[in-house]
């Protein structure tokens, strides 16, 4: 087995990047090396490597290069082995065992054991500060049976944790950084296909390939840097430059992408453009207000205008296709600027309604188009255009009671209405939820993904979250990847993008 030191401090390399005066930003120098293959991402940084205080959806897609979940979600967003080989229930459904495979070690060298974890599950659920205890409140008890057996036991019968454990909530981290947690999140400790060697904020990370990672026969990366992008519009040069193999780009720059010979991959992905409201802030108490704002909104003329015909019109959460999106839903609130004006005038708002949205830069131009939009109704919208770690931030401070955002999905869609509506749901701001959306929401659960009717009970919880509760969606959006033909092996994700079997000739 490999031994690995801990990660240098960031401080210390934020200190040797600095040196390079101003280059901070730039993706680090190729290899000499012929044999060693490299890979740059243009992809964003995590707002925490550790996965218990990360806040944001796409975190998972850079912790998912350090740490292995128990489970993984294949490119149908089914759910199939990760660290544990197999797993299986009660006959009531109310525990869980998964067996683990011998051969997972952390990137220090020792093992991944039942009792990392236990441990692991029961500090997601237990650390004050964990944006995992909403997801984890259901673990009521963790058995270690044997070394490479765990039984997990449930509040109540629920048939969605091996989906919920293949993202963060079921991430395993090494236990011996328990000692100093705050260090993990700049010095992740893992078990996945790659181990961090250096990490500078706000400008990369370089990580390099895990040689005892239990799939590493398909890894094909031996260098893998994520390089922030900054500009957007930047995107395409830079990956005809070299300085990014495989990027992210807005729709706008589709045409750009295919103009140069480039790949594009487009993704369908679980990521819908959303508003975050909170009901318990005047004038959004009253369900009146949120139908006109959705009344007013021509979702698809937003599509058009701002993701040049990339997405969906959508009213709900999940994108069409999957699982637990509703046909009951679609085309809920259709564009009439007539019913929102009437909506308003019910709500005591006869002569319009002022609102203050708020957003970050990047979302300046779909912010405009809603603005001017909304006016049509009497909506007069001011913007507020803030630093992204600041709107990042209100999913954990709710001092913004109305925010353009996105919604990430997540791997369990039960998982997800608990982000959105659970009683500490992330997007939940006004952290309220009805009795009736808890019912239905309990009853999905314990509802094996097997038995005939568990779309049906999926669709029913996502149908009385979306009636009852604040948040108002907009569109599906897809993830858009460009990379020149050097690049090989990029598969189409639903989930977590993943680096298995990807390769770099040349």
């Amino acid at each position: 087995m490999t031994s690995r030191p801990r990660l240098v401090p960031f401080a210390a390399a934020t200190v040797a990047v600095l040196a390079l005066a101003g280059c901070a930003a730039s993706a680090p120098a190729p290899s000499d090396s012929a044999s060693t293959t490299s890979l740059t991402w243009g992809w964003a940084l995590p707002t925490s490597w550790d996965p218990v205080t990360s806040t944001a959806g796409w975190d998972t897609h850079a912790l998912a290069l350090v740490y292995d979940g128990l489970t993984q979600l294949d490119t149908e967003g089914e759910v199939v082995p990760g660290l544990a080989e197999s797993w299986e229930y009660n006959d009531e459904g109310t525990a869980i065992t998964f067996h683990l495979r011998k051969d997972a070690e952390f990137t220090d060298g020792t093992p991944v054991t039942a009792d990392a974890v236990k441990q692991n599950l029961e500090r997601g659920r237990d650390q004050e500060n964990s944006t995992l205890a909403g997801q984890l409140r259901i673990v009521v008890g963790v058995d270690v049976v044997d070394e490479q057996t765990v039984t997990v036991h449930l509040d109540q019968a629920d048939y969605q944790v091996p989906y919920l454990f293949a993202g963060k909530t079921g991430f395993i981290v090494n236990p011996a950084a328990f000692a100093d947690v705050a260090a993990l999140a700049t010095q992740p400790e893992g078990s996945g296909p790659f181990a961090l060697t250096e990490y500078v904020p706000n400008a990369h990370a370089d990580l390099e390939k895990n040689e005892d990672y239990w799939n590493a026969d398909h890894i094909f990366i031996d260098d893998f840097s994520i390089v922030p992008v900054t500009d957007p519009a930047t995107v395409v040069a830079g990956v005809n430059s070299g300085q990014w193999d495989v990027a992210q780009i807005p729709p706008a720059q589709v045409d750009g992408a295919e103009a140069a010979n480039l790949e594009v991959e487009t993704i369908k992905a679980l990521t819908v453009r959303a508003l975050d409201v909170n009901a318990t802030v005047a004038p959004f108490d009253d369900q009146r207000v949120l139908q006109a704002i959705s009344h007013a909104t021509d979702r698809q003329a937003l599509i058009d205008a701002t993701y040049f015909g990339h997405g969906t019109p959508n009213w709900q959460p999940f994108p069409e296709g999957y699982v637990a999106h509703s046909p009951e839903l679609d085309d809920l609130y259709a564009y009439d600027v007539d019913a929102a004006k009437d909506l308003l005038a019910e709500a005591g708002y006869p002569d319009g309604v002022e609102l203050t949205l708020s957003l970050t830069e990047d979302d300046t131009a779909l912010a405009e188009v809603l603005q001017a939009q909304w006016a049509k109704a009497g909506i007069d919208v001011t913007l507020n255009v803030l630093p992204a770690a600041a709107v990042s931030q209100n999913y954990v401070q709710r001092t913004l009671p109305f925010v353009l955002d996105s919604y990430s999905g997540r791997q369990s869609p039960l998982q997800g209405l608990e982000v959105l509506y659970g009683a500490e749901g992330l997007m939940n701001l006004g952290r309220q939820t009805p009795e009736e959306l808890t019912a239905a929401i309990n009853e999905a659960r314990a509802t094996p993904t097997d038995a005939d009717d568990y779309a049906e009970k999926i669709q029913d919880a996502v149908e009385v979250g979306v009636k009852l509760q604040p948040n108002t969606f907009l569109f599906s959006w897809p993830r858009i990847l460009i990379h020149p033909d050097k690049v090989t092996g990029i598969r189409h994700w639903l989930d977590v993008q993943r680096w298995e079997d990807v390769k770099v000739e040349g």
